[in-house]
C-alpha cells in the first residue's frame, strides 16, 4: 500500500496534478527502506509545496507560506561520517532530516563523546536547541547518506509570528522531542549492561529497519557512547549473545535469532 501511494504521488508531482498532490501530502511514511528506494526521486524534486516527505508540521502552512519557506531553504546531501553541525557553531538555521540517519552527540569536559540520540527521517534534528541557545550544544553527524533541509531561522520566526497553529504544533514537537530524549536516557540508564545491549538492538530492529536482520549503522564504540558503556563491554556482551544463540553476527550485520528472549532481557535486564 505504501509503495503504491508513493508511486502515485511521484506521478502526480511530475505531472503537476495539484489536487492529487495535496491529497498525498498527508501520507506519512515510517518504513525505513522506502527512503532508500526513492532517494533519487527525492533529490530531484525539492519544492516544499510538493514534498511527500515533509512533516505533518508543515501541513499547517498554506501555499503562500510554503513558497516563502522554500525561498529560504537549502538541501544538503551528507555522506556517512560527515559532520553536519559542529558543537559550538552559531545557530542560524532550522534543520529537518528528509532522508537518512544521523546522530546527535555531545563532547563533555572530559573529552568523552556521548551520543544523545539518533534521528530518523522526518525528525527536526536541531529542535532541542534552536530556540533556547545561540550555539549548538551538540554535534550532528551522518550515520549514512542523508539529506538535510536547512531553513533560515529568521524565516521560521516570521512564520511563527503569523501562524498560530504552526507555532502551537512546533511547541508540541519541541516538547515531544525533549520527552523522547529524556525517556530513552532513563530507559537505558535503569538497565544493566545486558539489558542496554538488548534495548538498542531491538530499537534498531523495530524502529529503524523493521526486520530482524540488518546492518548496524554504528560502530561498537558508538554503541557504547549511546548506551553509556565501554567498547570492551559492548563487544563482550555481543559475543555472549552470539554464543547463546540469541544473535548471529557477521561484521556489521546483526540477525536477531530469538527476539522473544532478547525482549525479556530488555524488559528485566
Amino acid at each position: 500500500m505504501i509503495y503504491v501511494s508513493l508511486v502515485v504521488y511521484s506521478y502526480c508531482e511530475l505531472n503537476n496534478n495539484t489536487n492529487l498532490v495535496r491529497t498525498y501530502e498527508y501520507i506519512h511514511i515510517y518504513t525505513y527502506d522506502i527512503y532508500h528506494v526513492l532517494m533519487e526521486v527525492i533529490e530531484n524534486h525539492s519544492f516544499c509545496q510538493f514534498c511527500g516527505f515533509k512533516s505533518r508540521l508543515f501541513t499547517r502552512l498554506d501555499e503562500a507560506e510554503l513558497e516563502f519557506i522554500n525561498g529560504f531553504k537549502t538541501e544538503y546531501i551528507f555522506e556517512k561520517g560527515e559532520v553536519i553541525i559542529q558543537q559550538g557553531t552559531p545557530i542560524k538555521e532550522f534543520l529537518y532530516l528528509k532522508t537518512g540517519l544521523v546522530k546527535l552527540h555531545f563532547l563533555g569536559k572530559s573529552q568523552k563523546d556521548r551520543i544523545i540520540s539518533i534521528a530518523r527521517p522526518l525528525d527536526f534534528v536541531s529542535l532541542l536547541s534552536t530556540f533556547s541557545n545561540t550555539e549548538y550544544p551538540f554535534s550532528i553527524t551522518a550515520l549514512e547518506k542523508s539529506i538535510v533541509c536547512s531553513i533560515n531561522l529568521d524565516a521560521i520566526r516570521q512564520i511563527i509570528q503569523k501562524n498560530g497553529n504552526f507555532a502551537l504544533d512546533l511547541l508540541e514537537q519541541v516538547s515531544r522531542s525533549s520527552h523522547l530524549v529524556l525517556q530513552s536516557t532513563y530507559d537505558i540508564d535503569e538497565k544493566n549492561l545486558r539489558g542496554r545491549i538488548a534495548y538498542i538492538l531491538l530499537w534498531f530492529s523495530r524502529k529503524i529497519y523493521h526486520r530482524d536482520k540488518f546492518d548496524l549503522p554504528i560502530s561498537r564504540k558508538e554503541m557504547g557512547e549511546l548506551i553509556n558503556m565501554t567498547t570492551e563491554n559492548v563487544i563482550r556482551i555481543l559475543s555472549e549473545y552470539r554464543k547463546d544463540g540469541i544473535l548471529n553476527i557477521g561484521g556489521k550485520t546483526i540477525e536477531i535469532l530469538d527476539p522473544d528472549f532478547l525482549e525479556r532481557i530488555c524488559k528485566w535486564g
